[in-house]
Formats: structure tokens, sequence, C-alpha cells
């Protein structure tokens, strides 16, 4: 009877430890839990909708292309963030200067993909403990803790050097 129960904790313990160690694609570090997520339509008022004449004049569905109450996504979305809808997929005339200087010793043009590739690699490196994945416990602030910049060392750096800077909230107790 003992072996019986020894056999079943030990069979529970390798399904548990199985589970934890069990495989996602892209490593969850923000274990937060949430409802539906942000409701993106509440972000910019879609314009008003119109009934044409004659459903048959409708033109054909394009996904991820445009449509007849939201005919231009991008500049409407700049404009309610404040920017302006000229900038909205390039580079506006304003910034070409900051573009070149930025880009004076080339442009990557897959670093994105690059960056990603490297950041899956790291999270999956950075996963957390086996019991942390099993209890999805927010690893995400102990996985970047070396990358992170100590705003207060950052402040205090700028001032010395006698530039302006805005203010900025004092150390918090217990902030590094």
């Amino acid at each position: 009877m003992r072996a019986a129960k020894g056999r079943a904790v030990i069979a529970v313990a390798a399904m548990v430890t199985l589970a934890a160690c069990g495989g996602r694609d892209a490593p969850q570090l923000m274990n937060l839990r949430s409802g539906q997520g942000p409701d993106e339509f509440a972000i910019v008022p879609p314009k008003a909708l119109e009934m044409p004449k004659s459903l048959a004049d409708l033109p054909e569905p394009t996904p991820g292309g445009f449509n007849r109450t939201d005919q231009t996504p991008e500049a409407d979305a700049a404009v309610a963030l404040g920017g302006k809808p000229s900038a909205a997929g390039g580079i506006p005339a304003g910034d070409s200067a900051l573009y070149a200087h930025a880009a004076r010793f080339g442009v990557d043009g897959g670093i994105r993909a690059q960056l990603a590739s490297e950041d899956l690699k790291w999270r999956r490196d950075n996963d957390g403990r086996p019991l942390e994945r099993l209890f999805n416990v927010n690893v995400y602030y102990k996985a970047y803790r070396k990358q992170r910049l100590d705003q207060q060392a950052e402040l205090a750096r700028w001032r010395k050097l006698g530039i302006r800077t805005p203010s900025a909230p004092p150390r918090q107790v217990g902030e590094e």
C-alpha cells in the first residue's frame, strides 16, 4: 500500500515538473493577469458609417487594407496622438537632418529582426525557475535587471556636465 502511494506521489511530482518545464515558443516573462486588454477602437473614434445606395456598390474586402470608415488609419492615429498626418509612413522634412546624423554610420535594414531574435534568446535564457513558471511569477524585471538604466545616476551625470535637465522624482526607498 505504501509503495503504491509513493509511486503516485512520484508520478504527480514528475508531471508537475514536466508541466513547469513545458513548451511555450516564446517565454512569457511578464505574467500579469488582466482583462480583455485595451480597446483599440476607443483610441481613435471611427468615422460615421454610411449606408450605400446599393449594396452592390460596396468594394471587395481588403484584409489589412483600408476601408470606407477608416481610409487613412496611420494619419488619423498620428493626429490623435498630437503629431502631423504628413509624418505617417515616412521621415518628415523637418527631421531629415536628425535622421541623417543618426544614420551617419549606416543603417541596418534587418535590425528589427535581429533585435527580435536576440531578445527571444535572452527571454528563453532568463525564463525563470520551474516553480516561477508553474505559478506564473513575474520575472520580467529580474531578467532585464542588468540592462536597466539607473535614472538617478544618469540624471546626476547630466547635471554634473552642466546640461539642463527636467525635474525628476526623488529616489524612492529601496530603489537602487
